[in-house]
């Protein structure tokens, strides 16, 4: 009994990840969640009291998947932390596959619509961003000290740099209906970063952003 109850609520927050992603938090109704999921709205109920609470827990949830994602990747297996931050940015371009929903950010696309109505759920949202942004703040400090280690800037400020650069070229791909722009953008992101541990700027590879 416990397992089946765990499963139905996996699956209404797996789909309460695509659709808020697909259509926004307030546009996303409770029958669009459970017609994904393949469940009642009485298994909706049992689950959640509110709307804003099973948002809460799909933030909960999305990190759980994507802080997992990330730290079983490879680019945690090398050795060198300045090769770790770009091999990470490598990899949050080669995950711009399928359809938007499907590669854009659960808690960049919530916050930016319920911000003011709904702090609860941009608290949950910033913590979210903020603690993987601390994962790579880390391997930035490590490869400062290493390569840079006059350098005046604070990895966690670039850390934060860095998911503000990928949360914008997801803006800029729904604007754009593709994820060509986010790729350049990220592109871009990662012949900074390097520049700032001490790499020469990739002029030869960087790829002219346009809109």
């Amino acid at each position: 009994m416990l397992a089946t109850e765990h499963h139905s609520k996996t699956k209404l927050l797996d789909a309460a990840l695509q659709v808020i992603r697909a259509k926004g938090y307030t546009a996303a109704t409770l029958d669009d969640i459970c017609t994904a999921a393949g469940v009642t709205k009485g298994s909706y109920f049992h689950h959640f009291k509110s709307k804003e609470e099973m948002a809460l827990m799909a933030v909960e949830h999305w990190n759980t998947m994507t802080g997992g994602l990330f730290a079983a990747s490879a680019y945690q297996q090398l050795a060198d932390p300045r090769d770790r931050v770009l091999a990470y940015i490598d990899l949050r371009a080669e995950i711009l596959q399928g359809d938007l929903p499907d590669y854009t950010c659960l808690l960049g696309t919530m916050v930016q619509e319920i911000f003011e109505t709904h702090p609860r759920i941009r608290d949950a949202c910033n913590a979210g961003i903020r603690g993987h942004a601390a994962t790579i703040a880390a391997d930035l400090e490590l490869a400062k000290a290493r390569y840079v280690p006059e350098a005046d800037w604070d990895p966690m400020v670039v850390a934060l740099y860095t998911q503000a650069t990928i949360q914008g070229a997801f803006i800029l791909a729904k604007a754009q209906g593709g994820p060509d722009i986010a790729e350049r953008c990220i592109h871009l992101l990662r012949s900074h970063v390097a520049s700032l541990l001490g790499l020469a700027p990739e002029t030869s590879q960087t790829k002219e952003l346009t809109a």
